[in-house]
């Protein structure tokens, strides 16, 4: 028993994937985050723009 323990313990096959594994899910969540901040800033942005246009008085379609 304490030899599997002792086996257990020092086996590192799985380690390396692990790593991977975790490296990718941070990568992940990065490319989320980062996707969601720069929507949200583009949808504040066409709004701030379309504000303005309504202000100014131009007709809807361009006309």
């Amino acid at each position: 028993m304490l030899s599997a323990v002792k086996r257990f313990i020092t086996e590192e096959r799985g380690a390396s994937a692990v790593e991977y594994a975790l490296l990718i899910a941070l990568i992940a969540m990065a490319i989320i985050g980062g996707a969601t901040l720069l929507g949200t800033t583009l949808d504040e942005k066409y709004n701030d723009v379309a504000g303005q246009v309504e202000e100014a008085g131009a007709q809807p379609g361009g006309q």
